[in-house]
């Protein structure tokens, strides 16, 4: 096979992401896989350049070091190609690594993991979106509403790393939070509500291990639309807890939907997709069955 490109994330895990990306790159030499590196000063360029050297043809794979932002550059250069991508896990929250069950914070087993896949990759499906100012995919959640804000949040705060920062920047955002009113277009059928959360999710967890949607699958071809109707703020903090377990799903306020399609109107709310900025509200998601290929 051709040889792999390698993407890294220099300030993922406060910056383990660097070290961890000089450590894959000596692993794959020891297994003798050649790299490209297509790292750059930002992520907009680094995008650029894996998107480019998957039209040209000049690589086999794409492998990325870093969390689940450096995952969502990825999923939008590769989807829906014949380009497998892999994941090296050195970020924040690293729930696409665990809905992929590949190891979390382990280099070497990591990069042991692709080699090991090289010849058995997976296909998993994708979220394939549309927010006011762009077109993009998901792998794990798209979100707009308060789990948006607390991401933006938690986004501007380089001084904590680990799944704790989206927390506090969850008790931050309740100070002044109100349920948000969502006019929402569910496989056809329009419904009006108010809520706290309403999220689109492909894999179970988000945010650093929370459990909003505990049987969603990235290969059963079918969103998972997760909604907690408005509840006090004192109630949410209350069952914040119980999501990191998926516990929350029995509470009376919580509904979770399978559907094809989903369209979400939360207007002056920005749109969050695997933890990255997508542009704002309205979003419209559609599940798009098979569309990424992994090594895992």
């Amino acid at each position: 096979m051709g040889p792999l490109g390698i993407v890294i994330n220099p300030t993922s895990g406060k910056g383990r992401g660097k070290a961890d990306g000089e450590a894959a790159k000596k692993e794959f030499s020891k297994h003798g896989i050649d790299l490209v590196d297509l790292s750059a000063d930002n992520f907009i360029a680094a995008s650029n350049n894996a998107n480019k050297a998957i039209k040209d043809k000049t690589i086999s794979g794409l492998i990325v070091v870093g969390g689940d932002g450096m995952f969502h550059l990825a999923v939008n250069a590769a989807a829906k190609t014949d380009i497998p991508v892999g994941l090296i896990s050195a970020g924040t929250g690293n729930d696409s690594a665990r809905a992929l069950k590949l190891p979390v914070l382990d280099v070497v087993a990591g990069v042991k993991h692709v080699v090991d896949s090289l010849n058995k990759t997976r296909l998993v499906d994708l979220i394939e979106s549309n927010s006011d100012s762009k077109k993009f995919y998901s792998f794990g959640a798209v979100s707009a509403g308060f789990d948006a804000l607390v991401n933006k949040r938690a986004n501007t705060w380089s001084w904590i790393t680990g799944p704790i920062k989206y927390r506090l920047a969850m008790y931050r955002e309740l100070a002044a939070f109100k349920p948000i009113s969502y006019r929402a277009v569910i496989d056809g059928k329009e419904r009006i509500f108010e809520a706290n959360l309403c999220t689109v999710a492909n894999s179970p967890s988000y945010g650093g291990g929370l459990y909003i949607t505990p049987e969603a699958s990235v290969d059963d071809g079918s969103l998972d639309l997760f909604i907690l109707n408005s509840i006090s703020r004192l109630e949410l903090i209350k069952l914040f807890p119980t999501v990191y377990e998926g516990k929350h799903v029995t509470h009376p306020a919580v509904e979770i939907i399978r559907a094809k399609e989903v369209t979400l109107h939360s207007p002056g709310m920005p749109a969050y997709s695997d933890g990255e900025h997508v542009g704002e509200s309205p979003v419209t998601c559609v599940i798009a069955p098979k569309a990424l290929r992994v090594f895992a």
